[in-house]
């Protein structure tokens, strides 16, 4: 297939664009192979005053035209929630430069994509693929665990071997990695040392593949069983409700038998996931698109669309995580129904975020995104298919990284100081998982990435974001490392609708960037008593008891 076929109309004159919050522009419109451009030059060529529009093809969610006799409209709603609208002279260009977006924008395979084409000077193509590499941080944890209980004064350890092939893994663990056991084994996200006490790990998995029959897998009991030493406990944390576990059992699946782990406790802690959370995903933004309806009726759109709801769910099941491992000294395995592809690393991650430092810092959240979500397997290639103004209903579309994002942004507002980087970060990874010039959010798992040859011919969106000229973008002025552990309060009044991201096109961000600017100007460009100042008007600013700053609580 050619790109060429796809357009049926190359380019149209005097095109007006219309944006929320922004003035008419009026120029040529083009459509190439991925993008859609528009440029006005009032002054005439290369004369100041000379507008430019790139967006993205790949980035059109939804096209909707209306017609009349001498023209037409065309309003793209974008995955990113920016909404466009252009008036096109002839009707027949009308239809040719919707059918044109349409089909282009549709465009399922991988290799065509843009990232395959983008060749920015400033990189290489090899960088940053190998910045986290997983092997190294299991070696670190595999370290963390040896030093436990280590006398100071002995000799340092030797670094531990490598983990073996899947050739030469022994027969259970094989045997674990299969049915009838669970589809995805127990692996572990992390691990969390409190002062003095034993490691304790935090394993994620789908869901054991019991059956009505209750079937048994001796190697899965033998590999959980290992977990812990004699007299430990274990938290089995469900995010399916106990009565969908007990459904689960008719086609193949259920939840483990407590004769056969004894060790182990469940918890069951219900999330949504799929079609539910997508629905309320296109119901907040609907809502918040909606500039004509009054204080009481925009109240009720809120809570009807129960976006808040999943988002204290999250992290209330987060925490609990958390509070199993730091409070009671416990190890943790989060499962659910299906694949595991979801919900499980979704609490996995945020639970690291809430108990380890490192994953609060710029680098180690990438690192963190690299090994839970993209190594991992999450599906980005069909969760992040269409956004929210869709008019198709993928059966496997769902929000689950947006959630995570959200979730991260609402620690990022009652932790002020605690999180390295700054909400532009968020922003930027949610654009990038619907529509990018990079590859790292393509395909679904790494085989699929081996296969396209994704890290071989496409560029990385973290080498990209690690430039020095870059990176300062994505900082937090007011960062301040926090050694301890984030508690975040999930009472129903603490949590917020993350308006940078749902209000992000609809009304102007200017007063909040520019203040935004004065501290950090003030922070990077003086000593710590103006910093010091700048953090105490910006606590005193936040009037939301939640929003206290960690040495208030």
């Amino acid at each position: 297939m050619e790109f060429s076929e796809l357009i049926k109309t190359a380019t149209v004159e005097s095109v007006l664009l219309s944006c929320a919050g922004l003035p008419a522009v009026k120029g040529t419109l083009c459509i190439t192979s991925h993008h859609l451009l528009l440029s006005s030059c009032p002054g005439g060529d290369a004369q100041p005053g000379t507008v430019e529009l790139w967006l993205l093809i790949r980035n059109v969610d939804a096209v909707e035209k209306r017609l009349t006799s001498s023209s037409g409209t065309i309003t793209l709603r974008c995955k990113d929630l920016k909404v466009l609208q252009l008036e096109i002279p002839g009707m027949e260009e009308c239809l040719n430069i919707a059918s044109s977006i349409e089909a282009l924008s549709s465009v399922d395979s991988v290799m065509m994509m843009y990232p395959f084409f983008y060749r920015p000077q400033s990189l290489k193509l090899e960088e940053g693929w190998h910045l986290f590499p997983l092997e190294q941080y299991f070696q670190q944890i595999a370290s963390q665990v040896s030093l436990e209980g280590r006398d100071p004064a002995a000799p340092p350890p030797p670094p531990p071997p490598p983990p073996p092939p899947p050739a030469t893994a022994s027969p259970w663990v094989k045997a674990a990695r299969s049915p009838p056991s669970r589809g995805v084994p127990p692996v572990p996200p992390g691990s969390h040392c409190p002062p003095s006490v034993t490691p304790q790990a935090m394993l994620r998995s789908s869901q054991p593949l019991t059956g009505p029959n209750r079937k048994r897998c001796r190697e899965d009991e033998m590999l959980l069983g290992m977990v812990l030493d004699e007299g430990e406990r274990g938290f089995i944390i469900d995010t399916r409700s106990a009565q969908a576990a007990k459904q689960a059992r008719m086609t193949g699946g259920g939840t483990e038998p407590k004769s056969s782990y004894p060790q182990w406790r469940r918890l069951h802690r219900p999330l949504e996931r799929g079609r539910p959370l997508q629905e309320s995903f296109i119901k907040l933004v609907e809502a918040c698109n909606d500039t004509s309806i009054n204080m009481d009726r925009w109240l009720s759109r809120l809570e009807s669309c129960r976006w808040l709801s999943h988002v204290k769910a999250a992290l209330s099941t987060a925490c609990l995580a958390a509070q199993c491992m730091d409070r009671e000294e416990a190890s943790v395995l989060v499962g659910r129904g299906a694949d595991g592809t979801d919900t499980t690393r979704l609490v996995t991650a945020l639970a690291q975020v809430i108990l380890d430092p490192s994953c609060r810092t710029l680098v180690g959240f990438q690192g963190l995104l690299e090994r839970e979500w993209i190594e991992a397997g999450h599906p980005f290639h069909l969760r992040c298919a269409r956004s929210a103004y869709s008019h198709a209903r993928l059966k496997q579309e769902a929000p689950l990284f947006l959630l995570f994002l959200d979730c991260v942004w609402q620690l990022s507002r009652q932790f002020p100081f605690s999180l390295e980087f700054s909400e532009h970060l968020l922003l930027t990874l949610f654009d990038n998982a619907y529509a990018s010039a990079y590859g790292t959010f393509l395909c679904n798992n790494e085989k699929e990435r081996c296969l396209c040859k994704v890290k071989e011919s496409t560029h990385s969106l973290w080498a990209w974001l690690n430039q020095p000229g870059e990176k300062k973008k994505y900082l937090n002025p007011l960062y301040s490392p926090n050694a301890l552990v984030i508690w975040p309060s999930v009472e129903p009044q603490s949590i917020q609708l993350w308006q940078g991201l749902f209000f992000r096109w609809i009304r102007s961000s200017q007063y909040l960037d520019e203040a935004w600017a004065e501290i950090q100007r003030l922070v990077q460009g003086n000593d710590s008593p103006v910093k010091e100042s700048a953090e105490n008007r910006l606590s005193r600013s936040l009037s939301d008891p939640a929003a206290r700053t960690e040495n208030e609580r």
